[in-house]
Parts: C-alpha cells; sequence; structure tokens
C-alpha cells in the first residue's frame, strides 16, 4: 500500500516527489503499527534510521556530484566537453550511447548509487536533450550494469546473506544480463528516436552493448565481479568511438529528432590540449572514485575515520524468523558513519581538487557550493523519507510479507524470482539492499523447490536492475541533477511499464534455465 499509493500520487496527482515520500512514509507507519503490531517506539526508531542511511552515504555522493558539475559550469569547462562530445559524434542517438549507457556504466561500476544518473544526465542536457528526457533516458540506461556495479558490492552483499560462493554468483549474474546487455541499448534508441531511426545506426549500438556485454561475461567468469563494469564500460566506450571513425549514420539527428545531416558542419577543436582542458575535471573525478574504491585504501581509512553507532532500543531487538531466513537471527541496526572512506568523500575531494586545477576563484567555489546546497534541498527531503520507509518495511516485516506472497507461485516461481527482486529495489533504490532483503528467501525457495539456489539468488539481482529505474529515490537524483524536480509522476509515467517489462523478460529467461537444466549445468561450468 505505501509503495501503490506512492505511484498514484506520483504519477496521477503528480505530486512533488518530496510530499508524495513523506505521505508514504506516515501510511508505512500507520500500517507497520497498525497492522504488524510493531511497537510505536521501534518504528520511529526503524525510520530514522533510515533517513540517516539516506543522508548518509547515499545524499553524500549526490551532493559532491552536483558541486563538481557547478564548478566545471562556472569555470567554463562543462561547455568544453559538450564540444569535445559533439567532435566524437553530432547525431543524437550515438552520443545517447556514448554518454548513458557507456559512461554511465563505468560510473555505476566505480561508484553506483546515483552517480552515473547525475553525471550523464547533466551532460545530455549539455548537448541539446531537453531535461525530462534527459533524465528518463539516463535512468534507463543505467540498467544492466548494476547488478554488478559499485566494485561488485551487490554480489558480495548477496554472498553475505546466503553463504553462496561469491564468483559462482557473479558468473551466473554475468550470463543472465549478458542478452540485456545487448538488448538495453536497442531499447534505449528505439525509446528515444523510433524504431526507424534506431535500425538506421544498428551496427553502432551493436558495437557498444555488444562489446560490453562479452567483456562483462568474461571479466565476471575469469576475475570476479569486482571490476566488471569498470572494464566493460572502458572497452564500449573505446570500441564505440574507435568505430564512429570510419563508419557514419546516413542521416544526422539533433536532440529534438531533427534532420541536420544537410547542415553545416560545426568547426571541430578537438586537439590534444582542448580534449586535456575539458576532461581534466572528470578524470580527477573518475581517478578518485577508483582510489576510494580500492579494497585497501578503503580499509585503511575506515580504519582511521569509521563510528559504528548502535540504534538504542531497535538494535537486536527485531528477529528475522523463517521462512524469510534459513534460521531465526537478531537484525542489527547499526550507523556507521565512514566519513573518510565514503564514496561522496572522495567525490567532494575531487571536485576541491579540480576547482583548483580549473583556477576557479575561491569565493565562486563558495557561491557554487551554497547553490548546491539550495537546490538539493528537498533532494534530501525525499531521499531521506523513502529510505525511512525502506528500513521500516525491512524491519517490520512488510518487505517479507512481499516476497512471501510470490514465493507462494509454486513451479511458476522462476518467473516470479526476479520480480521480488525488482520489488526491493525499487521499493529501496538499491539493488544491494534488495538482495540482502531477500537473498535468503530466494535460497529458502530454491531449495524448496529443487532448483539451485545460484539461480534464483542471481535472479534476484538480475531482476532487481530492472527495477533501478523506477525507484524513486533515483528518480529524484535524476530530476535534481537536470533542473526538473517536481516532474518525477512524468519520468516515472515513462519509465514504469519499460521496467515491468524487462523485469518479465527476465522471468521468461530464467524459468526456461530452470526447466532446462543441460543449458543451466553449461552456465555453471
Amino acid at each position: 500500500m505505501p509503495l501503490l499509493i506512492l505511484i498514484v500520487v506520483l504519477i496521477a496527482l503528480r505530486i512533488k516527489a518530496h510530499l508524495a515520500a513523506l505521505l508514504a512514509l506516515v501510511l508505512g507507519l500507520l500500517i507497520a503499527v497498525g497492522i504488524f503490531r510493531m511497537p510505536v517506539h521501534l518504528s520511529l526508531l526503524a525510520a530514522m534510521l533510515g533517513a540517516g542511511y539516506g543522508i548518509f552515504p547515499i545524499f553524500w555522493i549526490i551532493f559532491p556530484v552536483f558541486f563538481l558539475y557547478e564548478l566545471t559550469v562556472r569555470a567554463g569547462r562543462f561547455c568544453l566537453l559538450q564540444e569535445c562530445l559533439v567532435g566524437v559524434t553530432e547525431d543524437s542517438r550515438l552520443q545517447l550511447l556514448l554518454i548513458a549507457f557507456s559512461l554511465g556504466a563505468f560510473f555505476e561500476g566505480a561508484a553506483g548509487f546515483g552517480t552515473p544518473v547525475a553525471v550523464c544526465g547533466t551532460i545530455l542536457i549539455g548537448l541539446g536533450f531537453e531535461p525530462v528526457q534527459a533524465a528518463g533516458l539516463a535512468l534507463f540506461a543505467n540498467t544492466a550494469p548494476v547488478a554488478l556495479g559499485g566494485l561488485g558490492i551487490p554480489i558480495i552483499a548477496l554472498h553475505g546473506v546466503t553463504g553462496l560462493d561469491t564468483l559462482l554468483l557473479g558468473r551466473v549474474v554475468a550470463t543472465l544480463l549478458t542478452p540485456f546487455c545487448i538488448l538495453i541499448p536497442f531499447w534505449l534508441i528505439w525509446m528515444f528516436a523510433g524504431f526507424r531511426a534506431m535500425a538506421e545506426v544498428w551496427p553502432a549500438v551493436l558495437v557498444s552493448g555488444g562489446s560490453f556485454a562479452v567483456t562483462q561475461l568474461l571479466v565476471a567468469r575469469v576475475h570476479g565481479p569486482w571490476l566488471v563494469d569498470v572494464f566493460a564500460s572502458v572497452v564500449s566506450i573505446a570500441a564505440l568511438i574507435s568505430f564512429l571513425r570510419f563508419w557514419k549514420p546516413k542521416r544526422i539527428l539533433n536532440a529534438q529528432r531533427q534532420d541536420i545531416t544537410n547542415q553545416p558542419r560545426r568547426q571541430q577543436t578537438n586537439n590534444a590540449s582542448v580534449v586535456y582542458r575539458a576532461g581534466l575535471p572528470w578524470m580527477v573525478l573518475t581517478l578518485c572514485v577508483v582510489v576510494w574504491g580500492t579494497p585497501q585504501f578503503s580499509q585503511w581509512l575506515n580504519g582511521l575515520s569509521t563510528l559504528r553507532m548502535h540504534v538504542s532500543g531497535l538494535d537486536r531487538m527485531v528477529f528475522r524468523m523463517p521462512p524469510i531466513v534459513l534460521t531465526p537471527a537478531a537484525e542489527p541496526a547499526i550507523f556507521t558513519f565512514n566519513w573518510l572512506s565514503a564514496t561522496g568523500t572522495g567525490i567532494f575531494i575531487a571536485a576541491l581538487i579540480a576547482a583548483a586545477v580549473m583556477r576557479v576563484h575561491f569565493q565562486d567555489a563558495v557561491r557554487a557550493l551554497f547553490h548546491t546546497a539550495f537546490a538539493t534541498r528537498l533532494t534530501l527531503v525525499t531521499i531521506a523519507a523513502l529510505m525511512g520507509l525502506g528500513f521500516l518495511a525491512h524491519f517490520c516485516g512488510l518487505d517479507a510479507a512481499m516476497g512471501l506472497a510470490l514465493a507462494r507461485t509454486g513451479a511458476l516461481y522462476p518467473f516470479f524470482g526476479p520480480l521480488v527482486g525488482w520489488i526491493g529495489t525499487a521499493s529501496t533504490g538499491s539493488d544491494t539492499s534488495s538482495n540482502v532483503l531477500f537473498g535468503g528467501l530466494q535460497q529458502l525457495a530454491a531449495e524448496q523447490l529443487g532448483i539451485s539456489p545460484y539461480l534464483t539468488t542471481a535472479a534476484n539481482a538480475a531482476g532487481g536492475v530492472m527495477g533501478k529505474m523506477i525507484a524513486t529515490q533515483n528518480i529524484v537524483v535524476g530530476t535534481t541533477a537536470t533542473g526538473t524536480y517536481g516532474k518525477e509522476g512524468g519520468i516515472l509515467r515513462f519509465l514504469l511499464l519499460h521496467s515491468f517489462a524487462l523485469a518479465c523478460l527476465m522471468g521468461v529467461q530464467v524459468l526456461l534455465l530452470a526447466h532446462f537444466p543441460s543449458i543451466w549445468q553449461l552456465i555453471l561450468r
């Protein structure tokens, strides 16, 4: 009911996201107390813990990304970046592939959360895309990389709650996602420009998605889940840029899908110096994100700065019970404040370094900081409220009730298993959280049905990525980045059916694998 109300008020009533999120949170509190019999003080503590997690680390990733963007605008480097991207290709379809899919996958692999949507959405607007459209397309493109994003954190979390082998989990997830890595770029261009316009650039789309899919599968099978998206995105970017050096579409479409083939071409100024100046802030960002994502460096910073605060009155007071988990387990309620090792801190330091190398005056940097704080104030409220609802659902049993309902589908469960992950990601905004919520349920359901737990748990992660694009937290990141806050309902309407269709396709694939063991054995080899 809280999720349904959230969708209805955003789509039908077009209420702004922060008000819709607060309404859904209040309704969630009433249901937790009135129907699930959760004590009032425990309900409030769970919601407060979730709100704290929404502020840190999630909002702390969004804020410095916007700060860096504001600095690049004030320094004139963002306009320079746009010119360089136009120098690669003037066709908006190919720009969309390069930025939203390939570059977005890199930021998903290195940082995760809302980073790819925030960065890519702003770049697309600079290239002439309509703001709402830029946000929606960036959200849709940020799909296939999610299950193996954030340096493999979703897979590591899935291993943590199931005890299944990390390498094999990563291999199965990558295999399930391989056809979707090819399908989603085609779907993305079709959504943007129509079938005919998509067919005109199909070779470039195949190069982009195919190179990403093959690299993702190979790295997952040989190395593991940690750097899959980073390698796959770099290969995809390099393959697409190289391909465009000798292949051009017959028609050139701008961001308004108008044919500009016969119009005078822009004068290209992409010499090495211009490219370096345009890309320097983003290279600094990339370097810092990768360094902060390195386990050894992150662990060292954790030892210097991490504060772990047990939430008195809630910590280990709620038990997860079978059949959600195999054995009863007390649920920890700990707020981790790792202020030095957090990805957001790395991004903020990257912004400060970028400001120095771009020679932004101190007064301009301070103005950019205050402007960013003002522009993201409602985003802070929205994300805090939604994460409060997500934690409340976890502690009171709302998530377990939804998962158990779908688990009763028996022989058809392999189809509905990815939908469990889809619901989990759509409601929490995180594939990692969805894996933590439902990984144990998926494992238990597989054992009861006599199928491999690797298939159902991997299906949770792979199906969950399809819900990432409609998670309200991520939509708010997109609207904030593109300056369209308050248009969340329109973006949700634009993406909802696409998201559900992709989740159902994943369900069909998992159902077929469950009933054709010979194919499944090939995947496990």
